[in-house]
């Protein structure tokens, strides 16, 4: 089956499956927008040729072990080392007018993930010229991304990619600070690893953390319906500390009022300021 049979896809059939997984595993798919589901499970059929979404049907609900590789299909993941450079120089300048000298700093990066922009945030705050103590947690739905997160490696063009992009966001900044190189990529440096508390969480049923400083989202809402984005937003409304900031992705599309929780802090970066 290839990939544009997605179309002949039904929306009362996604509906019905990711219902079904909710049932079974406790993952909730169901307020994720149709059409990107409808592209993850096409991307499976194709993948695994099945024949139908019956087949896949069965075989998610069969096992379990398979359903869970298959979760980065259905999310996958657009993530780079200091994408979007101007997010990161304006960071940089924003942390100093925004917090105090040596106040801890609580970030957590709402599916993060392989890590690349948990890293980028590390970079961006143990460069300024006085140090801040940081508290970062980071969460992704999938074990596998958790894990490449943790290890900071990055091989083949990908690492070349994030080379170029920290050379354009910090002209003159020196890649082997936050690097070490490896055969055909990199390696993240200790220092930037440690601490770091990474851990498996569903956006859709599981408790937030509290008391945040920063929260990272980037690139996680466009699989989200309306009522869910909302839903997430009011969490991470609660989550934040007074005046905590919001960092969302470029094709990231705030929901209808979320003017009641947040203001615009710099629209250009999409950051958002809690009212």
């Amino acid at each position: 089956m290839s990939i544009d049979t997605k179309d002949k896809i039904s929306d009362e059939e996604i509906k019905s499956l990711a219902t079904a997984i909710k049932t079974r595993y406790g993952i909730d798919f169901t307020n994720y927008e149709l059409k990107s589901l409808k592209r993850g499970f096409g991307r499976l059929i194709s993948k695994h040729q099945m024949n139908s979404l019956l087949d896949l049907w069965a075989a998610v609900l069969r096992d379990k072990a398979f359903f869970l590789a298959c979760i980065d299909d259905l999310t996958v993941n657009l993530t780079e080392m200091f994408r979007n450079p101007e997010v990161w120089v304006f960071l940089r300048a924003t942390l100093r007018d925004h917090f105090q000298k040596d106040q801890t700093i609580s970030i957590w990066h709402a599916g993060c993930s392989t890590g690349e922009e948990v890293y980028s945030m590390l970079y961006v705050i143990q460069s300024l010229m006085f140090g801040y103590k940081t508290r970062v947690i980071a969460t992704d739905l999938s074990k596998n991304a958790l894990n490449l997160a943790r290890a900071g490696r990055y091989f083949g063009p990908p690492a070349k990619k994030y080379q170029a992009n920290f050379d354009k966001t910090f002209p003159g900044e020196r890649w082997d600070n936050i690097m070490q190189e490896m055969e055909e990529g990199f390696m993240v440096k200790d220092r930037l690893r440690k601490g770091i508390d990474f851990r498996e969480h569903n956006l859709v049923k599981d408790a937030f953390p509290e008391q945040l400083d920063i929260i990272f989202c980037r690139n996680v809402m466009i699989y989200f319906d309306g009522a869910l984005k909302k839903r997430v937003m009011m969490n991470f409304y609660k989550a934040l500390k007074p005046h905590g900031l919001l960092v969302v992705g470029y094709y990231d599309m705030m929901p209808d009022g979320f003017q009641e929780f947040f203001s615009v802090y710099d629209n250009k970066t999409k950051i958002y300021i809690k009212v």
